[in-house]
């Protein structure tokens, strides 16, 4: 329980420091909706997301108001959808997309396949539809896992989906090519992870869960200002005491949730996700540690620390901290990210070297429009290689901005925000992708 000094830290947090609860996230396992056509199935999907679904937004509305945490997002995650079905799966696309409206949700994440070690007919038939899919919905988020620590990487799939991508930012170009910003692709997908566009429900999980991703990198870089100069083991220890405060909050609207919906609390997701918002980036965290700019000598090890702490300081607030837990680096999402990237100190290369500490990956990046696929499946597997050798999450989520060049701007509104499209090495990797098959698991994912 939350005690008076833990009630007025909160509302400080609250009023000067954007700290908010970013999503109440509910996963639905739809396997007992399997129909005997892909029609029957959607109809099912439907019925059973709208039912369980049916109180979410009004009870985090509720809990929102009675308590005076902001709740920014209430989201609905489900089973890949590749396990539905062997056959067309665009009606249980739609049928998914329309719950989610009728619900009142922001998104609805698990239009998902997971292929790290090979692809099944419905896999295939998945992925293919998506550029359709994301064209046509509103709501829907689409990921794909495409390598593993224990798998290697698929690299038939990472070169597919270099071409998912292109083709799904060729139909939708006339909105700056949106549906690439509801699309992810992974190494080492996680079942419980709240925040989108990668969110799904993992065989694992249970017939209904509730996760919920706390967000408060503004809170973090005040406690940092407090301490100027001070050495890194004091930095370490104000973020890791801070990021318990946070998390504190986020089991008790996550157990509170849980309790008014009837559903099992699964995990709190203790990640630093920006916004738009001057004063809610994770860049000036960064800086605060005495960098001039994000970008600059010494950014990645300023986010391997901040990740570090991050993660320390939830888990020993919550016996339930899960999903990725971390430090996100969106730069669309992220002011100060925004700012480097437009300054140039900020590049794709020293994004991906950011990415082998940080929580996800290349995130929410515009790239020129006349990027190839084969270019896109590139940087797809190098991501990959970070994510399978170090044993953690990585995601590619990139944009290439049709009809535009790098040095322009995208612009996508609310929290997806706005980005500048950054240069992409011009090498020609199409050799290299053309090769297929997969890229052997490590020597160290033999662990049994």
């Amino acid at each position: 329980m939350l005690n008076i000094q833990d009630i007025s830290e909160t509302i400080q947090m609250i009023r000067d420091d954007h700290f908010d609860i970013r999503t109440i996230t509910l996963g639905i396992n739809l396997l007992g909706c399997i129909a005997e056509t892909p029609e029957r199935t959607a109809e099912r999907v439907y019925d059973k997301v709208t039912r369980t679904a049916q109180y979410l937004v009004s009870t985090g509305e509720d809990i929102e108001r009675e308590l005076g945490i902001p709740i920014v997002n209430k989201r609905i995650a489900v089973t890949p959808v590749s396990m539905l079905t062997q056959q067309d799966p665009v009606p249980i696309a739609l049928a998914l997309d329309s719950a989610a409206k009728e619900t009142g949700v922001n998104f609805l994440g698990g239009y998902t396949a997971l292929m790290q070690k090979g692809a099944t007919d419905a896999d295939e038939k998945l992925i293919r539809s998506i550029p359709q899919v994301l064209n046509e919905t509103s709501f829907l988020c689409s990921s794909v896992n495409v390598a593993s620590t224990r798998a290697g990487i698929n690299m038939n799939a990472v070169r597919e989906m270099g071409q998912i991508i292109r083709r799904t930012a060729e139909l939708t170009a006339d909105r700056d090519s949106l549906g690439c910003a509801k699309l992810v692709v992974f190494a080492n997908a996680v079942e419980d992870n709240p925040f989108m566009a990668g969110a799904f429900v993992g065989p694992g999980e249970p017939e209904a869960v509730i996760n919920v991703g706390v967000s408060g990198p503004g809170v973090v870089r005040a406690a940092l200002q407090k301490i100027p100069g001070a050495p890194f083991d004091v930095v370490a220890e104000t973020i890791k005491r801070t990021a318990f405060k946070i998390t504190r909050v986020g089991q008790l609207v996550a157990r509170e949730a849980s309790n008014r919906l009837g559903i099992p609390f699964g995990i709190v997701d203790l990640s630093l996700a920006p916004t738009p918002a001057r004063g809610d980036s994770v860049a000036p965290i960064l800086e605060e540690m005495g960098l001039e700019t994000v970008g600059g000598p010494g950014t990645t090890a300023a986010l391997a620390l901040l990740n570090d702490a991050v993660k320390k300081g939830g888990v020993m607030a919550s016996n339930h901290v899960g999903g990725l837990s971390g430090a996100f680096i969106p730069v669309s999402e992220d002011a100060g990210m925004i700012a480097a990237a437009e300054k140039g100190t900020l590049t794709l290369e020293k994004l991906e070297a950011m990415t082998s500490v940080c929580s996800v990956g290349l995130d929410m990046i515009a790239i020129p429009g006349d990027t190839s696929a084969e270019t896109i499946s590139g940087i797809i597997a190098d991501e990959m290689a970070i994510g399978m050798i170090n044993q953690k999450t990585t995601a590619v989520r990139v944009i290439p901005a049709i009809g535009k060049q790098a040095g322009e701007t995208v612009r996508f509104g609310g929290l997806l925000g706005e980005a500048p499209i950054m240069p992409v090495n011009r090498a020609d990797c199409s050799a290299f992708i053309a090769r297929g098959g997969r890229i052997p698991a490590p020597i160290h994912s033999l662990r049994n």
